[in-house]
């Protein structure tokens, strides 16, 4: 046998390649819009990408895969002559985007490399999967020399290393490396890999803080609603309140000293009722002097902590120390409002009413406030026209069809 004998004839497999190149480069559009529609849902949006494989590259991959199987007669399966890549922001949203796929399509093959390196070796990390290609697709573009497609899911900073590396080394005509460039290598992919674990530590964390934050604000919309509906609808308020409350549990910070623990540990605190707790915790970040946005949200949680005692004055003090430090803050003007209402200052709260909705006009407790604090007022038409516009924003809101019954019985008196 003569050496290369086992070579395939280049021209004939070209002519067999390109046959059906146009139908692959189709279908890849078809499959990239198909995931695209998978993953319109998905917040953060992974990025899909595709492409069909072109010859040189079909080629080289033939020869290597040639080489290393036994039997040079057969033809080497190469899976990948259409390929796409799935690229995510998060680790946690792989295996979201991955039962996605499994879903929406017919799976054939799952490979995760990279999961069986030490902790010595470098190499990228990522998901292929392997799809039947739609029968619909097929139907519609027709023969694409293959019936599978190659599905590779990563995250931003895998994508990054797969991409040098192969440059580095699976492009590479030699690849000499000693085993100080080993140990860089490894070192690099080593610092990606800890970025990406650290990236969805602290999404974790921010995820943490926003609900503590949540559940903060809903307790303190419940005292609003007790303290400004008593006069209308006290039946069903007391009904409201022999409701069971929803139960979630978090954690507070290990006892560290950042601004992100003391917040942490202030929102736990201010969500389990502990408020002087809170009072201080919100105070000491104060004391460390953050950035002017930083502070004017800790003055409206600190104002949130001292209404929750019925300390009206401090409050409207943190609320009206927050709108100077951001005059955006319709929220701030908002709670200062009803903190005034609950005073019964009526014409000083529909002014923070007023500039609340200045500065974001669809809010619907601010209409209906502002709306109540007229009706106290007297002024029955503005009442009205403020209920009105809250109901265009919340038809269905029980308390303000009631409210508005109540202004159209005033009226017709």
């Amino acid at each position: 046998m003569k050496e290369n004998s086992w070579f395939p004839d280049r021209g004939k497999l070209q002519k067999e390649f390109d046959a059906t190149y146009h139908n692959r480069v189709l279908i890849v559009e078809d499959l990239k819009g198909r995931l695209e529609e998978v993953f319109h849902t998905m917040r953060p949006k992974p990025t899909v990408k595709g492409r069909a494989k072109s010859f040189q590259s079909f080629y080289k991959k033939y020869i290597r895969l040639l080489q290393q199987q036994q039997d040079k007669t057969k033809a080497p399966v190469i899976n990948d002559l259409i390929g796409l890549r799935i690229v995510c922001t998060f680790i946690e949203d792989l295996s979201s985007v991955e039962t996605a796929i499994q879903n929406a399509f017919q799976i054939t093959e799952v490979e995760r490399k990279g999961s069986n390196y030490s902790f010595k070796e470098f190499g990228y990390e990522s998901t292929h999967i392997l799809i039947k290609i739609p029968e619909d697709i097929l139907k519609k573009r027709g023969k694409a020399g293959c019936d599978s497609a190659e599905i590779q899911i990563r995250t931003i900073l895998q994508d990054a290393w797969a991409e040098v590396e192969h440059e580095l080394v699976y492009k590479a005509e030699f690849t000499p490396f000693d085993e100080p460039m080993k140990r860089k290598l490894a070192a690099v992919n080593a610092s990606l890999s800890l970025a990406d674990i650290v990236f969805q530590e602290i999404r974790d964390y921010q995820r943490q803080l926003n609900r503590e934050l949540g559940k903060r604000r809903e307790s303190f919309f419940k005292k609003i609603e007790a303290a400004t509906d008593a006069l209308f609808f006290q039946e069903e308020l007391a009904s409201e309140e022999n409701k069971p409350k929803p139960l979630f549990k978090l954690e507070p910070s290990k006892g560290g000293e950042s601004i992100d623990d003391l917040l942490l540990d202030a929102l736990y605190a201010h969500n389990n009722e502990n408020f002087d707790k809170a009072i201080e915790l919100y105070t000491r970040i104060l004391q460390a002097n953050p950035n002017p946005y930083v502070k004017s949200i800790i003055y409206k949680h600190r104002g949130m902590a001292h209404f929750a005692q019925s300390h009206y004055e401090e409050a409207i003090e943190d609320f009206s120390q927050s709108l100077t430090l951001d005059p955006s803050s319709y929220k701030a003007a908002y709670y200062r409002a009803v903190v005034k209402s609950v005073l019964q200052q009526y014409s000083e709260a529909i002014d923070d009413f007023t500039l609340s909705l200045q500065l974001n006009p669809y809010q619907f407790f601010a209409l209906s406030r502002r709306g109540q604090a007229y009706y106290h007022l007297g002024d029955i038409p503005k009442a009205l026209a403020d209920c009105e516009n809250a109901l265009l924003i919340e038809p269905d809101n029980e308390a303000a069809l009631r409210f508005r019954e109540l202004l159209l019985k005033k009226l017709n008196q």
